[in-house]
């Protein structure tokens, strides 16, 4: 077997990072914030996404831990920077500048190194920018820090009053949040599909009321975090959905428990969207579904035998 250049390639440690920013209006912001990922070697930035309802960004960036690691690092700096949450307004939950910082390993990297690498940011994130910071999933610490949900409880709102309870001092800095970026969390885990269905109603109560009976927390599927969201300048609602591990609880069958509890309101669906990048399995898994298709893999699909 030839040892040569192209070898050394599947050596490399390749992970990915979805870091959620608290903003999604602002072009100059969001340039500003994603223009670490860009033209870096040993980083691939593969999708921005922008929301203006949410006013959220979620970008997803690929790379070798050191240059993914110096390049997060400056974007979390320029956000610290431009984004404001006492003046930030928005319908998606959030607590900090930048909210969420998951790591999720891809290539020849194992979830403890993706843990280590993300107890390393942040212990900079604190450092370098006196963010506190909560480490959450597979990096957190002790059970009831394994949610996300559960850390995000108050948002930036009222976080000031939950970091004074003994429980919930942060993993890294000081139990006051940031004046201006809150707090981030930061982890490991395993890929999740963010899947979105929107409904044809605006009455927020009914997008609550079925993501209460989506999510696991309260009773749902398993693998599933939802909420309800108000999309004011489509004038509906929706209902987004984490889904945290898609080969347990398809992207079909939340998107038919939507339908089917939609109808007890005289609701219906008014399309589905997946924000960032998605495994083609999840989408092959639904397709197989709603087409009847009968011992279907993955392993007949062209691109997948091109790809070996």
């Amino acid at each position: 077997m030839c040892l040569g250049p192209h070898n050394k390639n599947h050596m490399k440690k390749i992970i990915e990072c979805v870091p959620n920013f608290s903003e999604g209006r602002d072009p100059q912001k969001i340039q500003k914030i994603v223009a670490p990922f860009q033209g870096q070697e040993g980083l691939k930035l593969l999708d921005v996404q922008t929301d203006q309802d949410h006013n959220r960004m979620v970008v997803t960036v690929v790379g070798e831990p050191e240059p993914l690691e110096k390049a997060l690092l400056a974007a979390v700096g320029v956000a610290v920077e431009v984004i404001d949450l006492r003046t930030h307004q928005g319908q998606h939950p959030r607590m900090g500048a930048v909210d969420v910082i998951p790591f999720i390993p891809i290539k020849n990297i194992k979830m403890g190194q993706a843990v280590d690498l993300s107890k390393e940011v942040a212990r900079h994130i604190w450092e370098l920018y006196r963010v506190p910071v909560f480490l959450y999933e597979s990096s957190a610490q002790s059970p009831e820090r394994k949610d996300l949900s559960t850390i995000r409880q108050g948002q930036f709102e009222g976080m000031p009053e939950k970091l004074k309870s003994p429980q919930w001092k942060p993993d890294f800095g000081e139990t006051e949040i940031h004046p201006s970026a809150g707090v981030v969390a930061v982890g490991a885990r395993m890929p999740l599909v963010a899947y979105n269905v929107n409904l044809n109603t605006d009455r927020i109560e009914i997008a609550d009321q079925i993501a209460k009976a989506l999510r696991h927390k309260s009773g749902g599927l398993r693998y599933c975090k939802a909420i309800g969201v108000a999309l004011k300048d489509r004038g509906i609602v929706q209902v987004s959905m984490n889904m945290t591990d898609f080969t347990k609880t398809p992207l079909y069958r939340a998107l038919e428990l939507v339908r089917l509890e939609a109808q007890r309101y005289g609701v219906t669906v008014a399309g589905s969207e997946i924000v960032g990048l998605v495994p083609m399995e999840a989408l092959i898994n639904s397709a197989a579904y709603y087409m009847g298709l009968e011992d279907f893999s993955l392993d007949q699909v062209l691109e997948t035998r091109i790809m070996e």
